[in-house]
């Protein structure tokens, strides 16, 4: 189940709110003696994360499915960047940082439970069923994530958010799981969005990137400029030609372009590199104009865990009122 943007959390009864945690969002599958991870794109993650692998065959429940955060405690603070260091292509390196820095898993979903499916029921019942579920499987790096039903706690939660919380989501509790669909509200302290990197200029006069080209997919799948990002380190940028360079090819974006008629372009503006659709970024943008940013953007992090087709525009909606979530959820 995907989550919608939205400038403010929504109003009146019937809603549960979550926080959001700073991680990857995971698939925790059990059966019998053998355990998987999925992330949200459906790429295998269990190779990457032994530890929770493990964790999971020591539960007492031998069939479940459980929806969830992966995140890792560094010091006193998640991070992120331990994470992304687990996507690494050597066993020995990957069970090394498992044992520095092991990964927990953050429960917030119940979705089957002794091979019975739990998806149709609405989203008060699998909270009581998880809730029962870890009170049962009391596993070390295994957590229940809180909820409360108050807006004014949530928005509590908000406002320390930016640390371990990457914002608030709020979800509808008499709701069924809806997979694939953007059926639950996710608020931010920032606007962000993940683009794929769809093409890249040399900086002026060296051979080295000097700006990202963002692009996000419609819906008829063709990917469209939507801006730009120029806040690389310069100590990051070598290595980053290296790897774009090795990604060039035509088209790049399949929908508008960068370099297109204006009678501001220049020779420079007009030049760049298309890319094969693989790299996403995750971006920090203010002002959106014609479906497009309208000033440069700040990178925040490189998103390995994401999949470049669930980069789309139905994540520029943050202005979306709590009186059209009504209409939104068919509630």
């Amino acid at each position: 189940m995907e989550a919608l943007l939205a400038a403010e959390l929504p109003e009146g009864d019937g809603w549960q709110f979550e926080p959001k945690w700073d991680g990857f969002r995971a698939i925790a599958r059990r059966d019998g003696d053998e355990a998987t991870l999925t992330s949200k794109s459906g790429k295998p993650l269990a190779r990457y994360f032994p530890e929770v692998v493990e964790m999971l065959l020591g539960a007492k429940d031998k069939s479940f499915v459980l929806d969830g955060e992966l995140i890792i405690s560094v010091g006193d603070a998640l991070s992120f960047d331990a994470l992304q260091l687990r996507l690494h292509p050597a066993e020995s390196r990957i069970r090394k940082l498992a044992k520095e820095t092991p990964a927990e898993l953050m429960a917030f979903d119940l979705l089957e439970l002794d091979g019975k499916s739990l998806l149709a029921e609405p989203l008060s019942k699998r909270r009581q069923r998880l809730e029962r579920f870890l009170a049962k499987n009391l596993v070390d790096g295994l957590h229940l994530s809180p909820v409360t039903h108050d807006r004014d706690a949530a928005l509590g939660w908000l406002q320390r958010s930016g640390g371990a919380l990457d914002g608030v989501i709020a979800k509808r509790s008499d709701l069924e799981y809806r997979s694939g669909e953007r059926a639950m509200i996710k608020v931010k302290q920032q606007r962000t969005a993940d683009c794929v990197v769809g093409g890249f200029r040399y900086a002026e006069g060296k051979k080295e990137v000097g700006s990202l080209l963002l692009g996000l997919y419609d819906d008829q799948g063709l990917l469209h400029h939507v801006g730009f990002t120029s806040a690389l380190k310069a100590e990051d940028r070598p290595a980053l030609t290296k790897k774009l360079e090795k990604l060039i090819q035509p088209p790049g974006f399949t929908g508008s372009a960068p370099g297109g008629p204006s009678r501001w372009a220049n020779a420079r503006s007009v030049e760049w590199q298309p890319l094969k659709p693989e790299l996403v970024v995750e971006v920090r943008y203010d002002q959106v104009t014609s479906r497009r940013f309208r000033h440069g953007t700040a990178l925040l992090r490189w998103r390995p865990d994401k999949a470049p087709e669930q980069c789309t525009f139905d994540q520029l909606a943050p202005e979306l009122k709590p009186s059209e979530l009504k209409e939104l959820f068919g509630q």
